[in-house]
Formats: C-alpha cells, sequence, structure tokens
C-alpha cells in the first residue's frame, strides 16, 4: 500500500514530511519559525492525532487529511509551543501566528484561503471536542427587503413575525424569517413605491387589484400571488388587532383560481432504478469517506419514500427519536408542531444501522451529520437529485414523499391512515393523491374494459360474414339499393342500423325478417 493511501500514518509524520517539503519556500526573514513536531509538547501530538481522527471518522477524504487539514494544523500546533490547554480559544489570537506564517510564504490567493478554511475546520474539532457547538444562520438581511418601507409598517412586521415564529419549528427559524420578509414586504414595497400612502386608510382596493394585474404581467405563478394576498390579509387583521383602522374592502380582495395540479410521483420502476443506483454506490464505494456518503444517501432515501418524512424532518431527526428495535421513530415538532410516529420497514432499519456504523462523532445527537456538523438544507436534496440524474429520473425530497402516499393508497392502505402517516391536518389534503392515481379505480376500469372487449369479441364472431363463393346479379342489386338508402343523410342510427343487418343478411343469403326491401 502507497504512503498516500495508508491511513495509519501517524498525523505527526504526516505533518513532518509536509514541513520538509514546504521548507524549500522559506519564510521572510522576522518571522517564527515552525518546527518539527519532535520538539512539541507531547499533549500536542496526541492532540493532532486525535485530529486526523476526528477527521478520517467524519468522512473527510484521505486526500483533503494529508495535504490540507492535517499540515495546517500541524503549523498552528508548531507555531504555538506552548501546549494547546493553554490556548486562549475566545480571542483567537492563538491562529495569528499561523496566518501571519501562511501570508509570508508568498502563497496563492487560493492556497491562502483554503489554509483559511483548513484552520477553520481545526478550530471547529476544538470547539466541538470542548463541548462549545452552536448552529449558527447567516443574519436576515433587513435592509434588502425593507427598503422604501415607513418605519411604522416595519416596527408593525417585526412585532408579527414575533407573533408567528411561535408556530415555527425552531431549526427552521432563519428560513422562515427570509420567507416571511420576503413574502410580506413585496406587495407593501409596491404600493409605496406606486402611490402616495401616509397611513393604512390611504391603502384603496384597487391599488391592490393593480398589483394583482401587474404580478401576472410579470407572469408570477397565481399560487405566489394568492399566498401574498393572504399574507397582506392576515398582516391586515394583526393591525385591526393593534387599534388601527382597517377598510373592510381591503379584506375582501378575491383570490385567483388555481389551477388543479396534482402531485407528482414516482413509478414502481423508477423507485427500483433508484434503488439500485444508491445500493450499487454503497457496494462500490472505494473509501471510508465514499463509504459513508453513499450510506447517508441511502438511509435519508429510504426515510423520504417508504417513511414519507418531510425534508426537514429528516434533517432534524434526533438519536434518541430512533428506535430501530422497535421499527419505528417518532417525528418531533413536525409541520404545525405536531408530533407522530413513522413505522420503518426492515430494509429501512438495516439501511439506518449501516449509516450509523459509519456515522462519526458529532457536536450534537442529530442523526445525520456531514462533515462533523448536522446536514444543511441544500445538502440532502442535491445527493437525491444526484442519484435521479444518474439513472434518468426527476425526483426531489417532496416527490419521494408523494411517492410514499401514492404506493400506500394503491396498496390498499386506508386513507385515515396514511392521514396520520404523513401528518395531514386535513383529510382532503391525503385525498389529493387519490385524484392524481388510484390503482384501485384503474383495476376496476381496465377488468370492466376487458370484460367488455370479450362481449364484443363473442358478438362479432357470431355475426361473422361466411360470405358465399359468388354474388348473384339480383343480390348485388340489393346491396346497392341498400348502399344508396345508407348515403341519406337525414337518416337516423336506429334505421341505418336496420339497413346494415340486411347487407350482412344479403351477403351471407339469409331471407332478412321484417321490413323487406
Amino acid at each position: 500500500m502507497s504512503k498516500r493511501s495508508d491511513k495509519l500514518q501517524s498525523a505527526a509524520a504526516r505533518f513532518d514530511d509536509a514541513f520538509i517539503h514546504a521548507r524549500k519556500k522559506p519564510a521572510s526573514p522576522g518571522n517564527v519559525v515552525p518546527q518539527l513536531s519532535s520538539t512539541w509538547p507531547q499533549e500536542n501530538v496526541a492532540l493532532l492525532e486525535e485530529y486526523q481522527a476526528w477527521l478520517f471518522t467524519g468522512g473527510t477524504g484521505v486526500e483533503m487529511v494529508e495535504s490540507i487539514y492535517v499540515p495546517t494544523a500541524g503549523y498552528a500546533l508548531s507555531l504555538n509551543v506552548k501546549p494547546y490547554t493553554e490556548w486562549d480559544m475566545e480571542t483567537e489570537f492563538e491562529f495569528e501566528y499561523t496566518v501571519e506564517y501562511i501570508r509570508s510564504r508568498g502563497l496563492s490567493a487560493i492556497s491562502t484561503k483554503i489554509c483559511r478554511n483548513a484552520l477553520e475546520k481545526f478550530r471547529q474539532f476544538l470547539s466541538q471536542r470542548r463541548g462549545q457547538y452552536e448552529i449558527t444562520f447567516q443574519p436576515v438581511n433587513y435592509e434588502r427587503y425593507c427598503t422604501g418601507l415607513p418605519d411604522w409598517v416595519i416596527e408593525q412586521l417585526e412585532r408579527y413575525q414575533h407573533l408567528c415564529q411561535a408556530n415555527w419549528r425552531p431549526a427552521r427559524l432563519h428560513q422562515q424569517a427570509m420567507r416571511f420578509w420576503g413574502s410580506h414586504t413585496r406587495l407593501w414595497r409596491w404600493l409605496f413605491e406606486h402611490y402616495s400612502i401616509g397611513e393604512i386608510t390611504d391603502i384603496k382596493r384597487q391599488y391592490i387589484l393593480d398589483y394583482v394585474d401587474y404580478r401576472l404581467t410579470v407572469n408570477s405563478a397565481a399560487k405566489s400571488i394568492n399566498q401574498e394576498l393572504r399574507n397582506f390579509r392576515s398582516f391586515l387583521l394583526f393591525l385591526q388587532d393593534q387599534g388601527y383602522h382597517v377598510t373592510q374592502a381591503l379584506l375582501r380582495i378575491p383570490s385567483l383560481k388555481e389551477p388543479a395540479a396534482l402531485p407528482r410521483f414516482l413509478t414502481d420502476e423508477q423507485v427500483r432504478s433508484m434503488r439500485v443506483d444508491l445500493e450499487e454506490r454503497v457496494a462500490q464505494a472505494q473509501s471510508s469517506a465514499h463509504l459513508r456518503d453513499a450510506r447517508l444517501d441511502r438511509a435519508a432515501f429510504y426515510l423520504l419514500w417508504q417513511g414519507g418524512l418531510r425534508l426537514g424532518e429528516v434533517e432534524e431527526l434526533r438519536m434518541e427519536e430512533l428506535d430501530l428495535t422497535g421499527r419505528n421513530l417518532m417525528v418531533r415538532q413536525g409541520k404545525g408542531r405536531k408530533d407522530r410516529a413513522i413505522y420503518l420497514t426492515d430494509i429501512a432499519v438495516h439501511a439506518l444501522q449501516e449509516y450509523l456504523a459509519v456515522r462519526g462523532p458529532g457536536p450534537t445527537d442529530h442523526v445525520f451529520f456531514y462533515r462533523h456538523r448536522p446536514v444543511r438544507k441544500d445538502l440532502i436534496p442535491a445527493r437525491i437529485k444526484a442519484s435521479g440524474k444518474r439513472v434518468g429520473v426527476a425526483v426531489s425530497p417532496h416527490r419521494l414523499r408523494h411517492t410514499c402516499a401514492t404506493q400506500l393508497l394503491n396498496a390498499g392502505c386506508r386513507v385515515t391512515s396514511i392521514q396520520k402517516f404523513l401528518g395531514h391536518t386535513h383529510i382532503d389534503t391525503t385525498m389529493i393523491y387519490a385524484q392524481a392515481h388510484d390503482q384501485s379505480v384503474s383495476d376496476d376500469y381496465y377488468a370492466a374494459m376487458s370484460r367488455i372487449e370479450k362481449r364484443l369479441e363473442i358478438m362479432a364472431k357470431s355475426d361473422e360474414i361466411s360470405a358465399p363463393v359468388d354474388v348473384t346479379p339480383a343480390v348485388r342489386v340489393k346491396i346497392l339499393k341498400i348502399a344508396d338508402a345508407l348515403g341519406d343523410p337525414h337518416l337516423d342510427v336506429k334505421e341505418r342500423l336496420k339497413l346494415v343487418k340486411k347487407i350482412r343478411h344479403a351477403l351471407n343469403g339469409k331471407t332478412p325478417t321484417g321490413n323487406a326491401m
């Protein structure tokens, strides 16, 4: 086995190799010079070994560990000669020597950025090691949403947001906040841009209708426009509760008619193709990192498809909510802040067990980690779509949920059970899947049509024409007369059928009953 692929090589040896090679590019005079690992405090050497193991268990690739993460962390340890236990992580002072050394080596901007990111990875490891981990989000850019709005509208929207977010899932606060400000302010910004409005009573009903017309001219979907109108109405009701005088006409703006779009789902063959692809990725994984990622993809797929979970429910799933022995899990605080039980098949349990065996440590008890952090909102959708692309299937996490509901319905599962399983508040939501594809209806249709076709086939045989060898001149004349009669455009269907029957009798040499020609 080559040295590059040998994971048993010590982290200190990796750093020493990188350091000796890097000395061909000496740092500028006056800077602190790093030293080989043999000069370090023993606890720093042990820490680097622990860091390397942490990287591998998190699924980081061997190449990145060898060439980027371990050498960069080694420089941080080498340039800070005191034991790491004495570092002041709060002030971030201890990495300044490393940053200065990287700059002094005259590396490219890209290389410098890579080293900075690697230092942040090492800082993440140290923070998690101390139990100091917090999921952080980028702050919402309120200026983007509030430009052009008066202070009183912004103030009331902030108060309304605090009221609404009581029903938001904690892990979705950031996304929900951006969605709130985006959908609530678009209409208000347009109003203040196009009309002179000092207070709510200045807003006319026609202004809102004009806004709807504007949105339609830019090809906005009826569903999006209706959502903005609902948000506008709900905010007006909030303002009314705050003592503002709201014209009732503004509360009665009609919604647009939306197309009755049915949920899209995968066929059995498409699901089978995705299963084969994901299983092959697990079987053919060439490294521990690839194996971990492949098992993560497969476990998430089964929860989305067979479990019918929403994407956010998969991302937020915790270890304490899993009961693999009992083949179930609990969704806590799902949509609408409701709890529900999800039952797992043996194959889903197996997929979860195999993923957990390579999951690695993390800062929380989330089930799904990626690079030592709970999975971000774009990771699973991107990997599910990638699997679909490999087999030619257009798929998303929510389409897998639709597939689960449709397949359960077609397999004879009661609608009320599906409603509870999916966490639907209203039965009408679940019944949409019956409109999309009800196997029982299609089975009834094809069975009935098969009986009809068989009956028609029997009728055709009974009326089968057995033409005589020769048609006499008299018979030919009779048929021609009947044909002339059939050409009458005013002839009703009943008489036309009688004439057809006479033609058959004439060709078969039979004497027709009823009125003769």
